[in-house]
C-alpha cells in the first residue's frame, strides 16, 4: 500500500525523503513523487513506475527546500502516471495520502460546480481542493485541515504541506497507520517505523481519528473531536540494517532462508529454553470457560489460520470458526461471550482484519492477535497480543512471517489443549521437541534448494498447476498455490485432495503438473490414492514427502521434494518450505518481480 514521509529539517531533505521511500518500496507501488518548500513556495518532482525514476528526476533537478513529504503511490483511483502520482498541489495545499475517500465523487462534482479545475483522476486531490477553498476564504492552515476532516468519509493517512509555511506539517489518520518521529530540531511523519528507521528510534503513533500539528520544536496531536491530546512516546525495535538484502538475489529468497533463524526467535518467546516449558506470555484466558475460537485474517495469515484450526480442534478439543476477514463482519455471525477471537496479520495493519477485530471488540468479545509488528494497530488494540519474531518482511509474497504465525498458533494450540486437559504432560512435552527441532529440520530442507530450482524450471512451460493435501497438508496445498499465482503469474489452485474426484480431474491430462503435498501421516494413503489417479490420467506429478515415501513413489512420479521424518504435528511448516521455494524459482525464470509483483501490495490497508 502507498507510503508516506514528511520531514521538517535542518538541511535539504528531498534526498532523505527519498532514502525513506526506499525503505517503503516493500509496500509495493506504481509511481513516487516529493515535493518541498523552496523559500516558500511549494515545488515537487514525481515519476512513474520504480523509485529509479524519481531518483533520476532528482538528480536532474535539485530540490532545495529542508521542509517536504513524499508518497509512494498503489493505484486506487486513476490510472498510474505522472499526473496522478502524490503529490497533490491545489493553490497553496500539498498533500499525499494513503487510503481511500469514499465520498471524492459527491465532493468533486460539487467543487466543479462551483468552477474548480481537478488535474487528476484521484480521490486525493479533493482532500487538497477542501483545505484550498477553506484557506482561500480566509481560514489557517489548522482551520482549514479541520475542515476538511469533517467534510472526507473513508480511510485515509495524510501529510499536508502548505507554501509559506516552512516550520509547518500536518498528519492525520484514520484507518492506515502513521506516526511521528521526533529528532534534534527536526520532526518526521511516517506510514512506519521502517520509513523513519534510520532518522529516529522515538515515535508516537498516531490513533484512529487523530491529526497532528507539527513544528520543529513541537507537536500537538488532537483526537477525532478535535480536543488537544497526549500520545506516548515509544522507543521502536525496527532498524534499517534490516531490510538489506545482502548477498540474496531478492528479498524473498533471503527471507525463505532466514526462516531457522527466525522460528527459534518465536518459539523462543514462547518456549522457556531452560525447562522446556511452555509458556504464553501475558495471555490471561480461562480456557475452559472457552467454547469458541474465531478466527479471522486475509491472504498467507488466513492460510496459517486455517493449520490453527486443524490444530486447536484437535488437541484442544475446542470448537473454531475460520474466516476471510473481508467477509467476517458481513455474514451477521452470532457474538456468544464465551468465544475468543484471533486475529492473524503479517503487518497489523490490514484494514479488513482490523475491521473484524473492532466488530467483535464491540460485541464485548476477548481480542487476541498474532502480528510481526508490536507497534501495529492490531497489536495495540487486542487484549492479547502473540507476537511473531520474524523481523521485517521486505518480499510481497510473505514466506518466514507465515511460518512464524504457524509456530505461534503451535504454540497456543499445545497451551490450549495442556490448559483444557486433552494433552498430558507426556503429550505435551513431545509436541514441544517436535516444535525446537524445527530449525534444524528447515534448514535440511533448505539444502535441496538447487535440486528445487531444477523441479522449478519445468514449471515455466505450465499455464496452470494444482495442489493436493489432506488434512493439515489442504492449507500448504493453499499456500503453495498462492505462492506461485502472487509471483509467477500463472494460474494454480490448491484443493484437499479428496475433492479431486468432484471437478478438478476433469483437468488433468498430459501438461498439467500436479504438486502434491503429502507427509507420512494417518492420511497418506488417501492421498496416494488420490495421487494414483493423477497419474492414470498422465499427469506430472511432483510429490512432497519423506525420503521412505518419495522411494516407493519414484516410479509413478515426475519429481520428489523430501522432507525430513519428523513428528507429523510439525509436517505443515516443513511442507511450507518447498512449495515456497518452488514458486520462487518459478518466478525468477519467468523474470517476474518477484519482491514486488504486479497490481500487490505487502499491507493492504485499506478495504
Amino acid at each position: 500500500m502507498c507510503g508516506i514521509v514528511g520531514i521538517l529539517g535542518q538541511t535539504p531533505v528531498a534526498g532523505t525523503i527519498y532514502e525513506a521511500l526506499k525503505r517503503l518500496e516493500y509496500r509495493g507501488y506504481d509511481s513516487s513523487g516529493v515535493a518541498t518548500l523552496e523559500d516558500g513556495r511549494l515545488t515537487r518532482l514525481r515519476a512513474r513506475g520504480k523509485l529509479v525514476n524519481l531518483e533520476k528526476c532528482l538528480r536532474e533537478t535539485t530540490l532545495a527546500g529542508t521542509s517536504g513529504i513524499g508518497h509512494t503511490r498503489w493505484a486506487t483511483h486513476g490510472v498510474p502516471n505522472e499526473t496522478n502520482a502524490h503529490p497533490h498541489f491545489c493553490g497553496p495545499v500539498a498533500v499525499v495520502h494513503n487510503g481511500i475517500i469514499e465520498n471524492f465523487r459527491e465532493l468533486r462534482e460539487e467543487f466543479e460546480a462551483q468552477g474548480c479545475h481537478f488535474e487528476t483522476d484521484t480521490d486525493t486531490e479533493t482532500v487538497a481542493q477542501i483545505i484550498a477553498l477553506a484557506m482561500k476564504d480566509g481560514k489557517t492552515p489548522l482551520e482549514a485541515v479541520r475542515e476538511m476532516l469533517g467534510r472526507v468519509r473513508g480511510a485515509f493517512a495524510l501529510g499536508i504541506l502548505f507554501s509559506g509555511e516552512e516550520d509547518l506539517l500536518i498528519g492525520a489518520r484514520n484507518g492506515p497507520p502513521l506516526a511521528v518521529g521526533y529528532g534534534k530540531g527536526e520532526m518526521y511523519l511516517g506510514s512506519d517505523a521502517i520509513a523513519l528507521a534510520p532518522l529516529t528510534n522515538s515515535l508516537s503513533y498516531l490513533e484512529d481519528g487523530d491529526w497532528v500539528v507539527m513544528s520543529r520544536e513541537s507537536v500537538r496531536f488532537f483526537d477525532e473531536n478535535h480536543d488537544e491530546v497526549t500520545r506516548p512516546v515509544t522507543q521502536t525495535s525496527q532498524s534499517a540494517i534490516h531490510i538489506d538484502k545482502g548477498n540474496y538475489r531478492h528479498f524473498m529468497v533471503k527471507e525463505i532462508f532466514e526462516q531457522p533463524e527466525v522460528i527459534s526467535h518465536t518459539l523462543a518467546n514462547y518456549i522457556n529454553p531452560l525447562d522446556g516449558k511452555i509458556s504464553i506470555p501475558d495471555l490471561d484466558l480461562d480456557w475452559n470457560g472457552l467454547n469458541r475460537i474465531t478466527i479471522s485474517a486475509c491472504g498467507t495469515a488466513y492460510i496459517a489460520g486455517l493449520v490453527g484450526k486443524y490444530w486447536l480442534e484437535e488437541l484442544a478439543q475446542i470448537n473454531v470458526d475460520i474466516d476471510v476477514a473481508s467477509e467476517f463482519r458481513y455474514r451477521k455471525a452470532p457474538m456468544p461471550q464465551d468465544a475468543l477471537a484471533l486475529f492473524i496479520s503479517q503487518s497489523g495493519e490490514t484494514a479488513d482484519t482490523l475491521a473484524g477485530l473492532r466488530h467483535c471488540r464491540g460485541h464485548g468479545l476477548k481480542i487476541a492477535s498474532i502480528v510481526n509488528v508490536a507497534e501495529s494497530t492490531i497489536a495495540r488494540e487486542s487484549d492479547f497480543t502473540l507476537p511473531t519474531r520474524a523481523g521485517v518482511e521486505v518480499g510481497v509474497a510473505s514466506t518466514k512471517a507465515f511460518t512464524c504465525q504457524l509456530g505461534v498458533l503451535a504454540c497456543l494450540a499445545i497451551e490450549a489443549g495442556r490448559e483444557r486437559g486433552v494433552l498430558d504432560e507426556a503429550r505435551v512435552e513431545t509436541l514441544l521437541r517436535a516444535l525446537e527441532t524445527l530449525p534444524g529440520h528447515i534448514h535440511e530442507i533448505l539444502r535441496q534448494d538447487a535440486q528445487i530450482e531444477e523441479i522449478a524450471k519445468s514449471l515455466t512451460k505450465s499455464r496452470n498447476i494444482l495442489y493436493l493435501g489432506r488434512g493439515t497438508s489442504f492449507p500448504i496445498a493453499l499456500e503453495g498455490a498462492l505462492k506461485l499465482k502472487e509471483i509467477s503469474y500463472i494460474h494454480a489452485e490448491g484443493y484437499a485432495a479428496g475433492e479431486l474426484k468432484h471437478g478438478p480431474i476433469a483437468l488433468i491430462d498430459e501438461e498439467m503438473p500436479v504438486i502434491v503435498v503429502a507427509p507420512d501421516d494417518a492420511l497418506y494413503e488417501k492421498t496416494l490414492s488420490n495421487m494414483q489417479e493423477v497419474a492414470a490420467r498422465g499427469g506430472k506429478i511432483i510429490l512432497i514427502s519423506n525420503a521412505r515415501r518419495c522411494d516407493q513413489n519414484a516410479n509413478n512420479v515426475w519429481s520428489c521434494i523430501e522432507i525430513p521424518d519428523a513428528d507429523t504435528f510439525i509436517n505443515p511448516i516443513l511442507a511450507a518450505l518447498p512449495v515456497q521455494l518452488l514458486a520462487y524459482h518459478t518466478a525468477v525464470h519467468m523474470g517476474t518481480d518477484v519482491d514486488q509483483p504486479r497490481n500487490l501490495a505487502k499491507s493492504v490497508t485499506v478495504e
